[in-house]
């Protein structure tokens, strides 16, 4: 099973390196602890989500503020707006731009969604956590550098694919989406072993191409 990949498209980038405390504590950072914050948008929120934890991986930075946006970046609100902003904090601008660094690496070579049929009307996220930061770590309830199967496709789709995966690989739910997402979407985070949630990522793609060929099973 070989899926076409959809890059993500980084739309902005942005430095805060001294924040007022206003603008601190609306975005989730304590300005006893940190000083600078780190701005992102992008056109995939669920890519942005796993660049984010992988920033916290590399950095002393954390996630203070992260937002899928309604309805997703065909529905922005403007250019630069996408389908997410993403916010990390930490105590200086140094540290601010080593997060930001493995956040842009993570979104060019590592997550992304995929076509998952020939028209391009159906994209899916069938992606595979080696070892989660403490981003994905706090938002799941699993232990820092634990393996996660993060599965993101539309909503009938993903709802038969997750469930086909838990049943074809030894994985738990950590955490469920039910559809809608904000972006319309359902989603689950799936724990195990590393190969358990490769062998639910495949599962759970395979599953997904199937409902799109077959979308009214007999």
């Amino acid at each position: 099973m070989i899926l076409e990949p959809i890059r993500p498209k980084i739309l902005s980038v942005q430095r805060i390196p001294h924040a007022h405390e206003e603008v601190l504590r609306a975005y989730g950072a304590n300005p006893a602890k940190h000083t600078s914050l780190g701005l992102v948008t992008c056109d995939q929120d669920d890519s942005t989500y796993v660049a984010l934890d992988e920033a916290t991986k590399h950095a002393l930075v954390d996630v203070t503020y992260a937002r899928s946006l309604y309805a997703g970046a065909e529905y922005s609100s403007g250019r630069l707006s996408g389908e997410i902003i993403g916010v990390i904090a930490a105590a200086g601008p140094t540290e601010i731009e080593v997060g930001l660094s493995a956040l842009i690496e993570c979104l060019e070579h590592d997550a992304c969604f995929y076509h998952g049929d020939d028209r391009g009307e159906i994209a899916l996220f069938p992606h595979v956590v080696t070892s989660i930061g403490h981003y994905l770590a706090a938002e799941s309830g699993l232990e820092f550098g634990s393996s996660m199967a993060y599965l993101v496709a539309p909503p009938i789709e993903g709802t038969i694919a997750v469930d086909r995966a838990l049943k074809e690989a030894r994985v738990r739910v950590a955490k469920l989406f039910t559809p809608p997402t904000e972006t319309n979407y359902m989603a689950a985070w799936l724990s195990g072993e590393l190969s358990e949630c490769k062998a639910a990522a495949s599962a759970f793609a395979e599953a997904v191409l199937e409902v799109g060929r077959n979308p009214r099973s007999q």
